[in-house]
């Protein structure tokens, strides 16, 4: 049984997550796949919500510093005692582990690409010359200009409604005017949602690299729950382990050790792709 409450009886599994509508959305899929591993028994799963530095601030990601604004107070959560679990986009994850917190599961990733969501169907292509196109991104930002030197590419923030809803024929109200040609947004959200429909155009790599970890999920917590003493809660890990990807752990993990090299944050302008071939070797584009 999932829910989301906040008097929850001892044995259940808290699981936190941002407040947003893809927040939930995503950590919903996470919480019922943890009740489908069968390893909680009768446990009850609830949605805990946690409202973060990025939820509350309008500001752009690069004034907030953009490492951690999505999940620091999810962090705090868990090491409070307020959550048992936290479910972040992994992109948002900083590279640096938090003290007493594992990252237990790396679920299976969804759509790694970006997606160009514009008015009259039009594609980075067809778009006319200064069109204008929304993006909270600097990486987004720094390869649409990189391709069409010649857009007007503005910051934006808001959740995945508000942000189309600046694209004429995209937002609730079909006859809303709008003030953008185009916004980029990740494709994987989109489909969390069920506003794929929205998408003109599915960016490969070649065009727009995506971010490290665009499209998995972490799920975090705290690491004396995996362990043998008294707090251990075997039944919770043997959950998370259950819902743990090898493959997609492996290759969202080369992407961040490439951010750890270059000694950036999650929200550096900087794209990277691991790939996993049958015979199990991982090749990096980025």
């Amino acid at each position: 049984m999932t829910s989301t409450t906040d008097g929850t009886p001892e044995r259940t599994v808290r699981v936190g997550t941002r407040g947003s509508a893809l927040a939930l959305t995503q950590t919903g899929h996470v919480a019922d796949a943890l009740v489908g591993t069968g390893a909680l028994g009768d446990r009850p799963v609830a949605l805990t919500r946690v409202r973060t530095e990025g939820d509350v601030s309008r500001a752009s990601l690069t004034t907030l510093g953009g490492t951690g604004v999505f999940v620091a107070a999810l962090r705090d959560a868990l090491l409070a005692g307020t959550c048992d679990v936290a479910v972040h986009s992994l992109k948002d994850l900083p590279t640096a582990p938090a003290d007493g917190l594992v990252v237990a599961a790396v679920p299976v990733r969804a759509d790694h690409r970006d997606a160009l969501c514009a008015r009259d169907g039009l594609t980075l292509e067809t778009l006319p010359h200064g069109a204008r196109v929304g993006t909270g991104s600097p990486r987004r930002a720094a390869q649409l200009r990189a391709t069409r030197p010649d857009l007007e590419v503005l910051d934006i923030r808001g959740n995945v409604d508000t942000r189309l809803g600046r694209v004429p024929g995209l937002g609730e109200r079909a006859d809303a005017p709008g003030d953008l040609d185009a916004v980029v947004l990740a494709a994987a959200g989109l489909a969390r949602l069920g506003r794929l429909d929205a998408a003109t155009e599915l960016f490969d790599g070649t065009v727009m690299a995506p971010a490290p970890g665009q499209g998995a999920l972490a799920v975090e917590c705290r690491a004396e729950a995996l362990g043998d003493g008294p707090a251990a809660d075997p039944e919770l890990a043997a959950a998370l382990a259950a819902l743990d990807h090898l493959p997609t752990r492996l290759a969202v993990t080369a992407e961040r050790e490439l951010l750890t090299a270059l000694e950036a944050g999650c929200a550096a302008p900087i794209g990277a792709l691991g790939h996993i071939d049958p015979d199990g070797h991982l090749t990096l584009d980025a």
